[in-house]
């Protein structure tokens, strides 16, 4: 769980500690330049300073895209090989939170909930609640199936 954690807060941190250091290497430099690239710092400010239609407008998608499929298989890649993922069906969480978190970038731009518009960091944030909801629902139908 440990290497799951570090690998949530930084993608790289969790191959790091579990002695995949070429792996972390790539995974970390990704991260920074897709980071850079997307101008994602600058947005998560601006998102958490209330200012979404700045952070919108900061934004590069092209870009920031990437990011939910790197940053969840960075965190899969920790946990199976921390010994966790030995489950047939143990990735499909963190596959379909990938997807969520990418719609709702996507979405990030028009979309309101409630009549608020949460902007690029805190709809795909939203988002990964129903990603892993519906994740570890096809894991449990899967498996009772197979």
């Amino acid at each position: 769980m440990e290497k799951l954690l570090w690998s949530i807060a930084l993608p790289g941190f969790g191959q790091l500690l579990n002695g995949k250091y070429i792996k972390a290497i790539v995974f970390i430099f990704l991260e920074l330049f897709i980071n850079i690239q997307g101008n994602f710092n600058t947005v998560i400010l601006l998102s958490f300073h209330g200012k979404i239609e700045e952070a919108i407008q900061q934004t590069n998608y092209g870009w920031l895209m990437f990011y939910p499929c790197l940053y969840f298989f960075a965190m899969w890649d920790a946990y199976r090989d921390d010994g966790r993922g030995k489950d047939r069906y143990a990735f499909l969480p963190f596959v379909f939170a990938a997807y969520f978190v990418t719609m709702g970038l996507i979405y990030s731009t028009n979309l309101k909930l409630f009549g608020v518009l949460f902007g690029p960091v805190w709809l795909p944030m939203l988002s990964v609640i129903p990603g892993v909801v519906i994740g570890l629902f096809l894991k449990g139908l899967f498996r009772n199936t197979s």
